[in-house]
């Protein structure tokens, strides 16, 4: 073979090579989408339809980034039907459906001040001088609730965001609500988040174990499965709560800003989220997040988070929203909190199915609001891979459930 041919051969090779390389590439981040597409829909069936979540909110949060961003760099897979394209979460067939006047829409996620910033300079470069308003981010279920001529008429969780279940006799039963406006107005619909006290949560947790009934494994699981129950007289015996974060339609009432729709509520006795602040930069909404996140476990109601939000109504129309979430808007996640306690010993319990498991006895240690003296192990296989012993110190986080 000449020089020239074995040129030529020599970038015949290395194209097709390539090209093979680049193909089997693709294969694999197809298939990595694909995973988890399928593993982000089993997680939240999970969390929104069966209130039993598997995993912490960071750990599917991490699987979300992810996702997205593989669809943001290989577009070729994009898929309308994709999680990332979905609003909220499942609507159960259980209950009536509910179609909501506007979309009820989730917000995008940040988790470092870095992305804080990057956020807060993409605000100030959209509209000019904008303010934020820094509120708790509840962590609990959303619901619409709608009002005509001052009455209560129907109450919906957000469901998948354009259709919710009516859980309107449900509602009814949280007592902070307002059944009757002070000043009636033709029509009226509000947002909210009903959650479960952690003082509450213990107080039912006592009764179950009083009943040898199986114990909730956290406030926030507790508040959405006594929301979505079939008999009200259920829902009306756990003592919900609620906290009203925004007005979506609102007959005859104007607001310039969301800080004036908020006082608006609260003058019609809505219980709105306390202490929100009305701040212009992120070293100071970063310094009030990092001190909220420090100070959350002397609340009496979790809190996974802070919502950002532009004040002025005005410039969120200017900067708008995508499909699924405001671009005005932006929820700082906490990550999951945890403590170090000591391992007493290890008990093995039969569950219903005659499967054994083993459980840790902790020194109870306070934890995200609750009082933890028990974990899960999972199986023998667990035990054996993170080398756990009785004497050990271990750290311990709420998940789904408790687990160390």
């Amino acid at each position: 073979m000449n020089s020239c041919n074995f040129c030529l051969f020599q970038v015949k090779f290395e194209y097709m090579y390539g090209k093979e390389e680049h193909s089997m590439k693709l294969d694999a981040v197809k298939k990595e989408i694909e995973e988890l597409r399928e593993r982000i829909v089993y997680h939240a069936n999970r969390y929104y339809l069966l209130d039993a979540p598997e995993i912490t909110d960071s750990e599917y949060d991490a699987l979300f980034r992810r996702l997205k961003e593989l669809e943001a760099n290989y577009p070729r897979f994009d898929d309308p039907l994709s999680p990332t394209k979905r609003v909220g979460g499942i609507v159960s067939e259980k209950f009536q459906k509910v179609r909501h006047a506007l979309p009820m829409l989730s917000l995008s996620n940040v988790f470092s001040k870095e992305e804080l910033a990057a956020f807060v300079h993409k605000m100030k470069r959209t509209v000019k001088n904008p303010s934020f308003v820094l509120e708790y981010k509840i962590d609990g279920l959303s619901v619409a609730i709608e009002y005509e001529n001052g009455r209560l008429i129907r109450g919906s969780t957000r469901g998948d965001g354009l259709v919710g279940e009516d859980v309107t006799e449900n509602i009814k039963t949280i007592r902070t609500l307002p059944l009757l406006l002070k000043n009636s107005i033709p029509r009226l619909v509000v947002r909210g988040e009903v959650y479960l006290r952690k003082s509450r949560f213990e107080s039912l947790n006592r009764q179950q174990e009083l009943l040898e009934k199986p114990l909730f494994a956290n406030p926030r699981n507790a508040a959405a499965g006594s929301l979505r129950q079939l008999d009200a007289q259920i829902t009306a015996s756990r003592g919900l709560d609620i906290f009203i974060f925004n007005v979506e339609w609102a007959d005859g009432v104007a607001f310039l800003t969301h800080s004036e729709s908020l006082r608006y509520l609260q003058s019609q006795g809505f219980p709105v989220s306390p202490d929100y602040l009305i701040l212009q930069d992120e070293e100071s909404l970063y310094d009030a997040i990092a001190g909220r996140g420090e100070g959350r476990e002397k609340l009496d109601f979790d809190i996974d988070g802070a919502v950002i939000k532009v004040d002025s109504l005005a410039q969120r129309d200017e900067i708008g929203s995508l499909p699924n979430a405001p671009k005005w808007a932006t929820a700082y996640k906490y990550p999951p909190e945890m403590k170090p306690t000591l391992l007493q010993d290890i008990l093995m319990q039969v569950g219903r199915t005659g499967v054994l498991t083993p459980t840790a006895l902790l020194s109870p240690v306070r934890l995200a609001g609750t009082t933890v003296s028990r974990a899960t192990l999972h199986n023998k296989d667990f035990i054996r891979e993170k080398d756990v012993r009785i004497g050990d110190t271990v750290l311990v986080r709420k998940a789904g459930e408790i687990i160390p």
